[in-house]
């Protein structure tokens, strides 16, 4: 099963690149990131909103690479954005980086982030699903071709 990401036809048409809604499945394994600025690897800060907003959502792909993970796992988006920020920006960024993938999301002005350099900060919730079946969950019927105990083939 999948993580099922919805807008339910009660509720107003999303206003821009997110979802409503998203369902995970039983099962899952959830990854949280922590807030992501525009901080390089070497501890540089990118300079102006649109570098800083590249550099964050590069950084959030690393984390969710380091886990085996894309950014269609995502689930959940939270955007802390400065006053005075062009979010067109940011929405033109975000969808460069998810393409047509639209996880819920907030997007917040803030008076202030940790760093008076930093311009935006984004955490994240992703979901990564099992392929394998949950232990302790009994089979009713066997596998095509597998034997039950009498030696006898089943089928599905």
């Amino acid at each position: 099963m999948t993580t099922k990401l919805l807008n339910p036809g009660d509720v107003h048409t999303p206003a821009g690149p997110y979802s409503h809604m998203a369902v995970v499945p039983a099962g899952a394994e959830l990854v949280f990131l922590a807030g992501q600025v525009g901080m390089r690897p070497d501890g540089s800060i990118a300079e102006g909103f649109a570098e800083q907003a590249e550099v964050t959502f590069e950084n959030i792909r690393a984390c969710l690479a380091a886990h085996g993970l894309g950014f269609e796992a995502v689930v959940k988006l939270g955007v802390f954005v400065l006053p005075g920020q062009d979010l067109k920006v940011l929405r033109a960024i975000r969808e460069k980086h998810f393409g047509p993938h639209r996880p819920t999301s907030t997007t917040v002005c803030v008076p202030q982030l940790a760093s008076p350099a930093f311009l935006l900060e984004v955490e994240a919730v992703a979901v990564k699903t099992s392929r394998v079946p949950r232990r302790g969950v009994a089979r009713t019927t066997p596998r095509s071709g597998a034997k039950d105990k009498r030696g006898r083939k089943g089928q599905r």
